[in-house]
């Protein structure tokens, strides 16, 4: 039998996703949405890619939280999109509201499901779907790191000239300006960048990473991006899906680890069918642990504001 993937939110990055997912073949989908006729015209347009794609799909579009009924993995991308000149924070109350009802559906309907969220700020919207839910914290993890890594991976594949997928490109902490590149733990087939690159042009993609973001939403002027995101979500969904046990920076649960508790945060996780499984504990400088630690006090304020 198939896994059961739902994928809330039929926009741009949940659409995407429900494409990725298909393309893999990681389970049958059903993509939901509040808005009628959406996530089911999309859910059709994706099925009849499935011929020219090659691929066998089960997907379905739906308007109605009962379809996500005994759902194993659980994407929850609804929530509304950052403009120009606005923080991932500023999107706090707004998408708290939204995230907190879809939460509920997802206590009432899918109970035992793990629970990926890549709403903004998800590093606050994780924790508030963790609270909501009352599911065990290895079954909430946020979509953060993995985005992040991926963009400084991008930028350092752009600045060598070689081919990204040599590069394994490690960032924690909170997505969003505080969020923490390490260089040292960034590599190319095994090479430090730091071995590689001037400290001078590491600061800048360091930078560029950290503002990876905004960089595209002031591109786009109407939007934000999709397909990075999306592709970050569904290579953790494959790992937990197929029980691979990668090791992916994702904002998980701690309470302890880097001497943080109570909080979500982007660290390093190994992922498998039971979500979290470890969470991995790298032996940071004092730099870059405070770095990590700053990063996650912004979260902790902002928590306060809802009522944490």
């Amino acid at each position: 039998m198939n896994p059961k993937i739902a994928v809330i939110g039929a926009g741009n990055v949940g659409a995407t996703c429900a494409l990725y997912l298909a393309q893999q073949e990681l389970g049958d989908i059903v993509l939901t949405d509040i808005v009628e006729g959406v996530p089911q015209g999309k859910a059709l347009d994706i099925l009849q890619a499935a011929g020219p794609l090659g691929i066998n799909v089960s997907i379905k579009g739906t308007n109605d939280y009962a379809d996500i009924k005994g759902s194993d993995l659980v994407l929850v991308t609804a929530g509304l999109p950052r403009k120009p000149g606005m923080d991932r924070l500023d999107l706090l109350k707004m998408n708290a509201d939204i995230c907190g009802g879809i939460a509920k559906e997802i206590k009432t309907h899918a109970p035992d499901a793990i629970v990926i969220v890549v709403s903004n700020p998800i590093d606050v919207m994780v924790y508030h779907t963790f609270k909501i839910t009352g599911f065990p914290s290895h079954r909430i993890i946020g979509q953060a790191g993995v985005l992040d890594s991926s963009r400084c991976a991008a930028f350092v594949a752009m600045e060598l000239g070689c081919s990204v997928k040599d590069v394994n490109a490690m960032v924690l902490g909170g997505h969003g300006d505080t969020m923490v590149p390490l260089p040292r733990f960034t590599t190319v087939s095994g090479v430090p960048i730091t071995d590689l690159i001037p400290a001078e042009r590491i600061q800048a993609i360091s930078d560029r990473t950290r503002q990876g973001g905004a960089e595209i939403v002031n591109l786009l002027k109407t939007g934000s991006a999709y397909y990075a995101p999306a592709a970050s979500t569904v290579k953790m969904a494959a790992s937990i899906l197929k029980d691979s046990h990668h090791v992916l920076p994702c904002s998980a649960y701690l309470t302890g680890q880097y001497g943080l508790e109570d909080v979500y945060v982007g660290v390093p996780c190994s992922l498998g069918r039971k979500g979290i499984e470890k969470i991995i504990s790298l032996d940071l400088s004092e730099e870059e642990l405070k770095a990590l630690q700053s990063s996650a006090a912004v979260y902790k304020s902002s928590l306060k504001d809802l009522g944490y």
